[in-house]
């Protein structure tokens, strides 16, 4: 990822007071640097769950925490979904509870909620199937999170009601088997 897109997914977080990820990933998705399916949202996932962890009451430093979470997300590549059999959506939400709990490869509870987070971020994804769409993924994972962050930390970021707003660009739309599926399509 280049450096302004960075630059610009850290000044979006910084900048807004939501608690919903699903809103906060969806100003990113706006961005002229987001593709339809791309790397990026191996980023963007976990930037817009530690943007609404902190503004849900969350604690931790959101500027250090964005950082961690750039050079982290960027070491996945795209097609790791189908190449490496773990969606970088899914895995971007590991690494946000690992961040969140400072986790290390020498951790105990905090290893295992990271690990945990990912593997219910992958089964949402995976009980869909493909091909792939970023879009969808990320919002799966996302959903998956805001449980998963209610559930084990006792913060209630929003989860809201999704529809997709993206098939018309996806040439790999799955259509009715996707559960953002919008009216119109």
């Amino acid at each position: 990822m280049k450096d302004e897109c960075i630059d610009t997914i850290i000044g979006l977080c910084l900048t807004t007071e939501s608690e919903d990820p699903i809103e906060i990933i969806r100003m990113m998705m706006a961005e002229p640097f987001c593709h339809m399916h791309g790397p990026e949202h191996h980023v963007m996932v976990g930037s817009a769950l530690l943007t609404a962890y902190k503004n849900a009451g969350g604690e931790l430093d959101l500027n250090e925490a964005l950082i961690e979470m750039q050079s982290r997300g960027k070491s996945v590549p795209g097609g790791a979904c189908g190449l490496w059999g773990a969606c970088g959506a899914g895995i971007s939400t590991g690494m946000f509870v690992s961040i969140i709990t400072k986790a290390s490869p020498f951790s105990g509870e905090s290893w295992g909620l990271s690990n945990l987070m990912t593997s219910k971020a992958l089964g949402e994804i995976g009980k869909i199937a493909g091909p792939r769409c970023c879009k969808r993924d990320s919002y799966l994972a996302i959903l998956a999170a805001i449980d998963f962050v209610n559930e084990h930390f006792g913060v209630n970021m929003i989860k809201p009601e999704v529809t997709c707003i993206h098939s018309g660009m996806n040439n790999q739309c799955i259509g009715s088997r996707c559960p953002f599926k919008g009216e119109d399509e």
